[in-house]
């Protein structure tokens, strides 16, 4: 890189010598201002991006900034600004699979802002959330973002700091005004069913998971609503609520096409765990999926999507998106705008072959 001179001055010194220079002291804005030969508050103006001044001025104080290695006080200027650029998201999911894609999504929304988050995991231990919640807010954390492994209803998070917004995503409490995003559910089972309603289905099963999970309930209600909008009538023993898992998939299977004189000719699944393990029960039989079934899963789980054969037809949840809704909100909050309420974000159906239908995804 062109070496970049401190010009109206006699040392002569350069940026690349400056930085070099033994036992020399911190680097300050100060160091920056004498080599760019301007005043302290251009350079801040140019770091900071702000204030009116020649894009070629804002350019060379950049460079010289880059090139002495300086970075400027962050506790300084939260101190200055009264923010740390700086958000906890607390979560009970360990093993990532829904927290990891909400996470890439709010940091992504927050990185224009400068805003880093602390991820804190929870494990469904109270006294470890609230040792987070102590520690985040001692950091003077700007706000907290809570989501989980499932959106089902839970206790309010304690904070002693009145004056920190807390946004709820994939998960959801009964405080009136809390503010909460989730995946439409509903709306994301009705897509599915409709879709294998298009392809010509009319014996169409659920398999699911626990009914005590808001989820379950939620997508059981539009697959009976999407039946009810095509005047199709659910068939007898067809809704069947268990386990999450491949295992019950297969059971279901079983017990769907033992000695059933009208077996479904397609089957809706509550996640694509179940509908993988329905998938290998189907084949295992000498079924063919999807010419004589056809399978539609939950969650969009790729690696599991990908891995079914055929490949699985799934809806998806989009919680990169609503990871990236939930800092748009914390934003607005942290702003001073109060936001309360639940707000369902629609899902979106990833047809693969698995259904026998190569549609492009259409949105709830």
């Amino acid at each position: 890189m062109e070496k970049i001179r401190n010009e109206g001055s006699s040392g002569g010194d350069t940026a690349e010598s400056a930085s070099r220079r033994p036992g020399r002291a911190r680097l300050t804005i100060r160091d920056v201002a004498r080599m760019s030969n301007v005043s302290v508050g251009t350079v801040s103006k140019a770091l900071n991006k702000n204030g009116s001044l020649r894009q070629e001025t804002r350019d060379r104080v950049i460079a010289v900034a880059k090139e002495l290695g300086f970075r400027p006080n962050d506790l300084a200027q939260s101190l200055h600004r009264g923010k740390t650029f700086t958000v906890g998201l607390i979560s009970n999911d360990s093993f990532g699979r829904f927290t990891m894609p909400i996470m890439e999504g709010l940091e992504e929304c927050l990185a224009d802002s400068r805003v880093a988050v602390f991820l804190c995991n929870a494990t469904d231990d109270p006294a470890r959330e609230a040792q987070h919640v102590e520690q985040l807010v001692g950091k003077r954390v700007d706000g907290i973002v809570v989501t989980a492994r499932r959106a089902d209803q839970r206790a309010k998070l304690v904070v002693p700091a009145r004056d920190v917004p807390v946004l709820y995503v994939f998960s959801r409490t009964d405080d009136p005004d809390a503010y909460c995003l989730l995946p439409d559910d509903e709306g994301g089972a009705k897509l599915a069913v409709e879709h294998l309603i298009r392809l010509g289905r009319r014996r169409i099963a659920h398999i699911t998971g626990p009914e005590r999970f808001e989820a379950v309930q939620l997508r059981r209600n539009g697959f009976r609503k999407a039946l009810a909008a095509a005047d199709i009538a659910e068939g007898d023993g067809f809704y069947m609520p268990g386990v999450w898992s491949e295992g019950w998939g297969r059971e279901a299977v079983e017990q769907l096409f033992k000695g059933r004189r009208g077996p479904p000719d397609a089957i809706f699944c509550g996640n694509d765990q179940i509908a993988r393990g329905a998938s290998d029960a189907l084949r295992e039989r000498g079924i063919s999926v999807p010419k004589t079934v056809s399978i539609v899963g939950f969650d969009n789980w790729q690696v599991i999507a990908d891995a079914t054969r055929p490949a699985l037809t799934s809806v998806d949840m989009n919680l990169k998106d609503l990871g990236r809704q939930a800092g748009l909100r914390l934003l607005e909050m942290i702003a001073g705008k109060r936001l309360h309420g639940v707000r369902r974000l629609a899902c979106t159906l990833v047809v693969r072959d698995s259904c026998g239908g190569r549609e492009a995804g259409i949105p709830s």
